[in-house]
């Protein structure tokens, strides 16, 4: 197993970090993120075109998902990078084999996209599926609601799971449909997460679509969801990475600096101890985040498994670095003034985000 990155990977990581930290200031993000339309349009633009970052969903690398990730993370960047290139696009991209209409316009950072995959009464199984989309004379008819969807507000595609037979919980009859945000009979009641994010919550009301909006085969969309959904929880442990490595930093940093009784915080044992435990548990992060990037495209036991463990040890992590990190600031470091709290609150929501740990410990004893 190769674990150095190559000429082109380090040439994408190194040119993203240079065009974040030149770009994309934690006081721009501040300002953007309490602002409409909560996110940076220059930032979007300057990513698909300057950088032909969007070009990557041709390959559907997952080194490079990683790499984008990480530096992702590390700036708290807002951009539905993740919902529009390695999750849309990597999905439609995969289904259609490339040739969707809708790739070049989004390579060109022209759209932007959003899954609106779960349900407000489900559970964690994707084939927990009630809205439904029937075949009609002019196309499909789809009905339903979709709850908590991440990116919708900025979206101007949604990616729709609907039950096309069957009944809900049946592995079978699920599929997916591309709708258009501002389509008759959708509606969109937004909100603002924790983390500086919108979503929104959906309504399908006899939305109607041509033929065309089907991706990919119906009846047969849960396998690429399951695949789906392990490539975006190892892009979230990647995104962890940079976030959890920016609170270390900052942290190391910080007790450098802040002096009481004469010295350096950071010249105490006791100190010196906590910050060796939480870069131990980044480093436990990265080792995980690594065998998950390089388990996406091996059988799917092994996918789950590595994802699983991944998705655990980042929770653990994010949970663990994330208080210490704000306890080493004193209570300063729960206020917006300092980057700390921002960071701890994306912290907090990647801890929960794609399910619990405990849903994933059960995960990985299914799969053992």
């Amino acid at each position: 197993m190769n674990f150095e990155l190559d000429d082109t990977q380090r040439m994408l990581r190194d040119t993203l970090a240079q065009f974040l930290a030149q770009r994309y200031s934690f006081t721009d993000r501040v300002k953007a993120s309490r602002s409409e339309p909560g996110f940076r349009q220059d930032t979007w633009r300057a990513l698909a075109q300057d950088l032909g970052l969007f070009t990557l969903v041709e390959t559907g690398d997952a080194v490079e998902q990683m790499i984008v990730m990480e530096e992702i993370g590390r700036a708290l960047l807002l951009e539905p990078v993740a919902e529009t290139l390695f999750q849309g696009g990597w999905l439609i991209n995969r289904a259609n084999a490339s040739k969707h209409p809708l790739l070049p316009s989004l390579m060109r950072g022209e759209v932007r996209l959003a899954l609106a995959i779960t349900e407000p009464d489900a559970a964690d199984l994707l084939q927990d599926i009630s809205c439904t989309a029937a075949r009609d004379r002019k196309g499909w008819r789809l009905d339903g609601n979709k709850s908590l969807v991440v990116a919708a507000p900025w979206a101007d595609w949604l990616i729709v799971a609907a039950r096309t037979s069957g009944r809900r919980g049946d592995l079978s009859g699920v599929s997916l449909f591309l709708v258009e945000s501002s389509a008759a009979g959708v509606e969109l009641r937004s909100c603002s997460l924790i983390d500086g994010r919108r979503a929104a919550d959906i309504v399908l009301c006899d939305v109607r679509l041509r033929p065309d909006a089907l991706i990919g085969q119906a009846d047969a969309a849960l396998p690429l969801l399951e695949e789906l959904r392990d490539r975006a929880i190892a892009g979230l442990v990647a995104e962890s990475c940079g976030v959890l490595s920016k609170m270390v930093d900052d942290a190391v940093d910080h007790c450098k600096q802040r002096r009481q009784f004469g010295q350096a915080i950071g010249s105490f044992q006791i100190i010196q101890h906590r910050l060796v435990d939480m870069h131990i548990e980044l480093e436990q992060v990265r080792a995980a985040s690594l065998l998950a990037t390089l388990s996406l495209n091996g059988d799917q036991e092994r996918r789950a498994r590595a994802v699983s463990a991944a998705k655990i040890a980042s929770a653990r992590a994010c949970r663990f670095i994330g208080q210490n990190a704000v306890q080493l600031h004193g209570a300063m470091g729960m206020t917006d003034y300092l980057a700390v709290s921002h960071f701890f609150r994306k912290a907090t929501q990647m801890e929960r985000e794609f399910s619990t740990p405990d849903w994933h410990l059960q995960r990985l004893d299914r799969h053992r």
